[in-house]
């Protein structure tokens, strides 16, 4: 049991208890103590969507998921800022101001490209060896220091029916509104009031691609704050992480299902489904041999760069060429 699972993690479960499900099923499964399992990206108790679980050799590739770009969904609640900035918390802060569909479109382009962005307070960051939401969660006050991110594209949820910078139902549970309020409520410090017949948005579901350390909720709560408002998260899901998509993934129920009926290798994705970006290499016996002693290959003619070293159909290594020479990055155990 080597490669990936991917979860469609439900509402309410960490990622850790995510890995300890898959461990269960394989326990169950009888395919043997002692296998290892991670997962590659943490996602939120309140987040739902793609968990990809890496089991056996794959655990050595969970690192590069990391890395990884993703993707989500996310529905911004206007009017209502929370302490964690989601659902979860406490109000601690409210306006009365509800954007227009046309202002969301004028500030939308500041929060594309690199920007920099400050991590939630109730996050997993550490702050002198403690999680700054354990800090949190004790009435400490939390500073974390701002970080550069990017963020490829920031759009309306395709899925959802909507184009670009549209406004959308949230996910999950009832709908949320953005209908066109009769009497929308403005502030006079925020300019001239709205013209009759715009949009007045309650709510709005976006889809963003975004760089490793990303924090959504900031970026709701940042972008809210752009348009003279405050706003919370009340719908994430992670449609995309590094390769992996929804597709493959598959629920709670359907894993424990598989788990005791020991058919969990029809879902278990190649080793090499996580390096889908990195080229193969072709090995024969004896370059196989010197890769897993640990010795470098000299006289490979390939272009500079990592690939993915088979023998066969049998993954030997990811590797490093540089200067017709190959060194292993991550060897794997594999017959």
């Amino acid at each position: 049991m080597h490669g990936w699972i991917i979860l469609d993690k439900p509402l309410g479960l960490g990622s850790t208890q995510g890995v300890s499900a898959v461990k269960r099923c394989l326990r169950q499964g009888g395919y043997g103590k002692g296998i290892k399992v991670g997962h590659g990206g943490t996602l939120d108790p309140l987040a739902i969507g793609v968990l990809p679980i890496a089991v056996g050799e794959a655990t050595k590739l969970a690192g590069r998921m990391l890395d990884s770009d993703k993707v989500y969904d996310f529905t911004i609640r206007f009017g209502e800022q929370t302490s964690t900035l989601d659902a979860e918390g406490e109000v601690v802060a409210t306006s009365d101001v509800r954007p227009t569909r046309a202002a969301l479109e004028a500030v939308l382009p500041r929060f594309t490209g690199p920007i920099n962005q400050v991590p939630p307070a109730y996050s997993a960051l550490k702050i002198d060896g403690e999680r700054a939401y354990d800090l949190a969660r004790a009435g400490e006050e939390v500073v974390l220091a701002s970080r550069a991110v990017t963020i490829h594209s920031l759009i309306s949820s395709p899925e959802r029916g909507g184009g670009p910078f549209a406004p959308a139902n949230g996910g999950g549970g009832e709908p949320l509104s953005d209908s066109v309020e009769e009497a929308p409520l403005h502030h006079p410090a925020d300019g001239p009031p709205p013209r009759a017949g715009e949009d007045i948005l309650e709510n709005i579901t976006l889809t963003a691609h975004v760089s490793k350390g990303t924090y959504i909720r900031s970026l709701a709560r940042d972008i809210a704050l752009a348009l003279g408002t405050v706003g919370h998260v009340t719908m994430l899901r992670r449609i995309k992480a590094g390769p992996f998509t929804l597709a493959p993934a598959i629920s709670l129920d359907k894993l424990n299902e598989m788990g005791q009926a020991r058919t969990l290798e029809q879902i278990l994705l190649p080793l090499r489904a996580g390096l889908d970006d990195i080229p193969a290499l072709a090995l024969d016996p004896d370059q196989a041999g010197a890769l897993r002693q640990g010795r470098v290959l000299a006289g490979i003619a390939v272009d500079d760069g990592q690939y993915f070293a088979m023998l066969g159909e049998t993954p030997v290594a990811l590797v490093e060429a540089l200067d017709e020479q190959v060194r292993v990055v991550r060897g794997f155990n594999l017959d």
